[in-house]
């Protein structure tokens, strides 16, 4: 700083003088470049968080700052990197999961013509969700935009284990009653008992094929790491804890509503 403030300049009637006649020269510290938006000058602040999700964090920053920090007249603050992100794939998840649960309602009425079998197959779902919160709780994720897409996917996958268990319900009990039919009795509680036992055993090997090789097939990216790992994790984790409790839905609970869904039938018979 001393050697530059010698520095001669030379003024506009000629005269020659020394730049520390005219400025003080310091050194300090500043900005390594000054970053301008929209006309603006502006400075980042980059921020890592652990142990919660962006969306909670920016949230309690925003009322921390509101409370201890007086902006002078000109002056903003703005959230941006990951949270902008969140923001637009939250309002694109507002209406993609509805339109998700519309066409899976629509293509199973199709099927099945009956509001009452969708009902039991969207049923479902709910005991998907139990498992992979639990899941996501014991590996610590919180709610983000990747584990709101696995929930997505868990949802289609729980669905079609369980149309697969319902088609052969429905076929024991169509065989029920066509061997009543051809014996000239009423079907009885004991033969619809013994018709969904017979369709859900059929079903067993199947749906543990399906489950056993999803779940394999999630687990190397639930584990995995390098780059997009904790995309792709986020992702795996609620598929993996759905589908265990799906199983158990789809082989043990789904198979007790619709025997106490038939015995209406059966009682009126």
């Amino acid at each position: 700083p001393e050697r530059l403030a010698e520095l001669p300049i030379v003024t506009a009637n000629g005269q020659r003088i020394a730049l520390a006649d005219v400025a003080d020269i310091y050194v300090e510290d500043g900005p390594p470049a000054i970053k301008s938006e929209n006309a603006r000058p502006n400075g980042w602040t980059f921020v890592d968080i652990e142990g919660v999700d962006v969306g909670t964090y920016v949230q309690r920053a925003m009322e921390v700052v509101a409370d201890e920090l007086d902006l002078p007249a000109g002056y903003s603050v703005t959230w941006s990197g990951q949270y902008e992100y969140m923001l637009r794939a939250k309002e694109k998840l507002s209406y993609v999961v509805p339109l998700t649960l519309a066409i899976i309602v629509i293509l199973l009425y199709m099927s099945f013509k009956r509001f009452s079998e969708v009902a039991i197959i969207m049923g479902t779902l709910p005991l998907a969700m139990v498992g992979a919160i639990w899941l996501m709780y014991l590996l610590g994720y919180n709610f983000s935009v990747a584990v709101g897409v696995g929930f997505i996917a868990l949802a289609g996958v729980a669905v079609e284990i369980g149309v697969i268990m319902l088609v052969y319900l429905n076929q024991a009990y169509q065989q029920m009653l066509e061997g009543c039919q051809h014996k000239g009795v009423q079907p009885r509680r004991e033969t619809l008992r013994h018709a969904v036992l017979h369709g859900a055993a059929l079903r067993v090997r199947p749906v543990m094929m399906t489950s056993v090789s999803t779940i394999a097939g999630l687990l190397p990216l639930m584990y995995s790491s390098g780059t997009g790992s904790e995309v792709v994790s986020r992702i795996a984790a609620p598929m993996v804890g759905g589908m265990l409790s799906a199983v158990i839905l789809t082989l043990l609970v789904l198979p007790c509503v619709y025997y106490l869904w038939k015995c209406r039938h059966v009682n009126h018979a």
